[in-house]
């Protein structure tokens, strides 16, 4: 059974609670990478938004990806991402303001075949299901 676009937003609804009540100490995410809190202003109301999203470091940076669980349209907190200079992500119990670059053409192809699929390559499926490429940011600590 599919996932509906409800079923998602309460399911990070409930995310971000547990993150905010636990302080980050039960945050996972498996074996590679974890699972980090982004916030961002709404593209369209300004207010800020906050989601848990997979990641992995890469270098001082990290690198997160929008599959939206496989739906065939680019998640909202992916979207926001795309209109801010400034989001803060929250790992565990810190907090940094990060700078979002959303990869482009080959430089997102690279880091999505070497660096996502190599270490996370279950993330696969979801591209296919969703008919898209799944964006790819790289988040600059500031």
């Amino acid at each position: 059974m599919a996932m509906s676009h409800s079923m998602l937003a309460r399911g990070n609804a409930m995310g971000v609670w547990m993150h905010r009540f636990f302080k980050g100490r039960l945050d996972g995410g498996g074996k590679v990478g974890g699972v980090l809190m982004i916030t961002s202003p709404g593209r369209r109301t300004g207010l800020p938004r906050s989601t848990m999203v997979r990641y992995l470091e890469d270098g001082d940076d990290y690198l997160v990806w929008g599959t939206g669980s496989g739906r065939p349209s680019e998640p909202d907190w992916f979207r926001n991402l795309r209109r801010t200079r400034e989001s803060t992500i929250e790992i565990g119990t810190r907090s940094r303001q990060v700078r979002p670059e959303v990869l482009e053409g080959s430089d997102r192809d690279t880091v999505w075949l070497t660096t996502v699929l190599a270490q996370i390559p279950g993330v696969e499926k979801y591209e296919r299901k969703s008919g898209r490429t799944i964006p790819v940011a790289r988040l600059h600590p500031l």
